[in-house]
């Protein structure tokens, strides 16, 4: 059978890096192809060839078995080829209806028909099963619900492929079922779908087929039945990934951070919370449970209206994240694009930004010991890069994550809060990642790791705390907890006693 779309022997590089050397990838009509591989391997890089992004250096594209090649993204997407990217650009100031239509809108010569536009919009929605209004404002949208309007605009002109990047890494376990059952009826129209994820639950869910790059090569192709976990990482990294599970019991000491009946409007009402030196205290809850605007308390970055914070036995209120910093407080935050990075500076530069006070001299920036405290704690975190000169919007995103936590690592902090450590990284730097987490742990700090997967907490926190309605609901040693015991928690009501 001929396929849909047909990459073969592309080869494509940058400035000091060879991102792609003879890949090949292909998907059939009413198939999923998952393609996996570390940060770095590669997979951005093709699918942006395949979005019409890039054009590759060498090798070849066909589109039902006819040779092509793609101008831009409109080429691509005129030839059934539309990606929904892991960074979302709905419109906030547009409804649901406008959003999907982008690009399609109906109208009666000059203007916009706004009736037929939401009708046209609504028989989209309807006809993928996607629970939304199209008069909604898009502002009102959960992360989930915003995914969904992505998908719905990409099919909005009936796509041949789809190319779906880390679709769920900002999804709740709730939304991403929506999300699998939509790829399923996709499936079922005949849609072939390029799924790029990390994680390995969704691939044995949802691939028919998968692909494995490493290095920018590719490894190995075939359905997704015949591989294992173990396999499927061995492909991923060329080694065995150590399982590195602690299995600690957090340490008898003082509370290093303790918040009590702290509330914040709607999203955080009276919670409370003991964070101790010298463990990892996991935050798990369903999507809008209040966790990162409890987090965002804890580092000043906003205020709470009521309720009370104790650092070290002190009375803690840091006006801003500036304060919050100074008392040994850190906040590494979920999106690091936007909140943890300046993409136009190079890796060195982002890490020695909050050092630079401590490096001035005569009024004179000490560059030198900038230099050498960057490529210190670049290496330390195993940021893979040519060089710390970089630009940091060169690298992959589990490398960016990487400079994220090495530019607020290397404050030396006492208290460092984790919104989402590992989202979209791949499985080996998630290992570096928790490792360093627990290392941080056994030197002395307190540490709040936030994540949505389940697993994640489990493995790595000593205790879980779960927030439900801006509530904590409970917390429990992680030795003793399951993810079924952490759900139960969830959808909890009434608080539990911690």
């Amino acid at each position: 059978m001929t396929p849909l779309l047909r990459l073969d022997g592309i080869s494509k590089g940058f400035p000091g890096v060879q991102a792609l050397q003879d890949v090949s990838l292909d998907v059939h009509a009413g198939e999923v192809h998952a393609v996996m591989g570390e940060n770095g391997a590669g997979k951005s890089t093709l699918m942006k060839i395949a979005a019409g992004l890039y054009r590759p250096d060498a090798g070849s594209i066909a589109v039902d078995g006819a040779a092509t090649s793609f101008a831009g993204p409109a080429d691509a997407t005129a030839h059934g080829i539309h990606t929904v990217f892991q960074e979302l650009t709905v419109l906030d100031n547009l409804d649901v209806g406008r959003n999907v239509m982008m690009g399609h809108e109906p109208g009666r010569g000059p203007l916009l028909d706004r009736r037929a536009l939401r009708r046209a919009a609504q028989e989209v929605l309807d006809r993928l099963g996607i629970a939304l209004d199209a008069a909604t404002p898009a502002a009102r949208l959960s992360t989930g619900a915003r995914q969904m309007v992505e998908i719905a605009r990409a099919c909005a002109t009936a796509p041949r492929v789809l190319i779906l990047d880390e679709p769920t890494s900002s999804l709740g376990s709730h939304e991403e079922e929506t999300l699998f059952a939509l790829i399923d009826r996709l499936k079922a129209m005949g849609v072939g779908i390029v799924y790029i994820t990390h994680r390995m639950s969704e691939v044995f869910r949802l691939a028919d087929r998968l692909t494995v790059l490493r290095d920018g090569r590719h490894v190995v192709t075939g359905p997704a039945a015949e591989f294992d976990r173990d396999s499927l990482i061995r492909a991923m990294v060329g080694r065995d990934v150590e399982d590195r599970s602690h299995g600690m019991v957090s340490r008898d000491l003082p509370p290093a951070l303790s918040v009590a009946r702290v509330t914040r409007g709607r999203a955080v009402r009276g919670a409370t919370l003991r964070l101790h030196e010298g463990e990892v205290l996991g935050l798990a809850g369903l999507m809008g449970a209040g966790r990162t605007e409890l987090a965002r308390l804890m580092a000043g970055a906003d205020q709470p209206d009521s309720g009370s914070m104790v650092l070290f036995g002190a009375p803690y209120a840091p006006r801003d994240v500036a304060e919050a910093i100074a008392a040994g407080v850190v906040y590494v935050p979920e999106d690091r694009k936007d909140l943890g990075l300046v993409l136009s500076l190079s890796v060195a530069e982002n890490i020695s930004l909050p050092a630079y006070r401590q490096h001035r001299r005569a009024g004179l920036l000490d560059l030198a010991a900038l230099r050498r405290r960057a490529a210190d704690w670049a290496g330390r975190l195993g940021v893979k890069a040519p060089s710390p000169a970089v630009r940091v919007d060169t690298l992959s995103g589990g490398n960016q994550q990487k400079v994220v936590l090495a530019k607020w690592l290397a404050m030396a902090p006492r208290v460092v809060l984790l919104d989402e450590p590992t989202r979209g990284v791949d499985v080996g730097a998630k290992a570096e990642i928790h490792a360093r987490i627990r290392a941080l742990a056994a030197d002395g700090a307190a540490v709040l790791v936030i994540s949505s997967e389940l697993p994640e907490v489990l493995s790595v926190a000593d205790r879980i705390a779960v927030m439900a309605g801006g509530r904590v609901v409970g917390t429990v040693p992680a030795a003793k907890a399951s993810e079924e015991s952490l759900l139960a928690l969830a959808f909890a009501e009434d608080e539990v006693a911690a």
